[in-house]
């Protein structure tokens, strides 16, 4: 059976936060807006402002609960490269980066980015256009052949499928899914591009008690079956993190790009 989808199924989403401290919760970062919001979000800084910071490491695979892998700098350079670019592309066109916020006016401390299908904090997904009227641009193929790999290296490395389900991404955040994808618990693939964060999980909502990993730059978790419904969040994204031939080849300002992909 084929894995591609076609584009009117796709529902995707990526992310990007800056470099900041938690605050007040999983869901707060303290952010300050680009200065000229006339123009459309970049994720490429102008060439005269590189930091140094870290390179690549060794891939290898950590098993962090039922249904839950962890893919350790699974995303060779050029691959990142690529994502980063094509990020790039779509960010700054129709239905690209932007701070979806709420009636009351406030707003997500982040960019967003949907693919295949809108979700925004006050449609869900319910509402095919955005409020400025864009419409979500589908998944790109690359996103979804690296999305099925992981997913099918994950599984050679658990007890049975049943640990974690089969799924082809069709949205890319993990909120107002299907009642039939979070019983099933199709699983969340995600992935990190840029600065390492401090990523929290649990099967409580008890931050002193909740388990910390850092998430690097190539790294892709999934997690899926039992642990499709944990807790998670990141707590900080650390400065200065990204590896230094990403931030050469790309000029990616400071900060986390996260693709989180499942299917609705």
């Amino acid at each position: 059976m084929s894995h591609h989808l076609s584009n009117k199924g796709k529902i995707g989403m990526v992310f990007f936060r800056l470099p900041t401290s938690f605050s007040k919760g999983m869901s707060t970062y303290r952010y300050k807006s680009p200065d000229d919001q006339s123009k459309p979000f970049s994720l490429i800084l102008p060439r005269n402002t590189m930091s140094m910071c870290k390179s690549l490491g060794e891939k290898h695979v950590q098993k962090l609960g039922s249904g839950m892998i962890l893919l350790k700098n699974y995303l060779d350079l050029s691959e990142q490269v690529e994502i980063v670019n094509k990020c790039e592309e779509l960010g700054v066109g129709p239905g690209g980066f932007y701070q979806p916020g709420f009636r009351s006016g406030a707003k997500l401390r982040l960019q967003m980015m949907c693919l295949g299908r809108n979700w925004d904090p006050q449609t869900k997904y319910d509402e095919r256009f955005r409020s400025d009227g864009s419409e979500a641009p589908p998944i790109p193929d690359k996103f979804e052949k690296i999305t099925i790999n992981a997913l099918e290296v994950s599984r050679s490395h658990l007890n049975s499928e049943d640990e974690l389900p089969l799924m082809y991404p069709d949205i890319c955040i993990d909120r107002d899914e299907s009642s039939y994808s979070l019983r099933v618990g199709l699983p969340v693939v995600s992935i990190s591009i840029g600065d390492s964060a401090d990523f929290l999980y649990g099967h409580t909502r008890d931050l002193d008690n909740a388990t910390k990993i850092v998430l690097d730059s190539g790294d892709v978790l999934i997690f899926g079956g039992e642990s499709r419904h944990i807790f998670h969040g990141v707590k900080t994204i650390i400065p200065n993190s990204a590896p230094q031939p990403l931030l050469e080849q790309t000029m990616l300002r400071p900060g986390r790009l996260n693709l989180t992909f499942r299917e609705y």
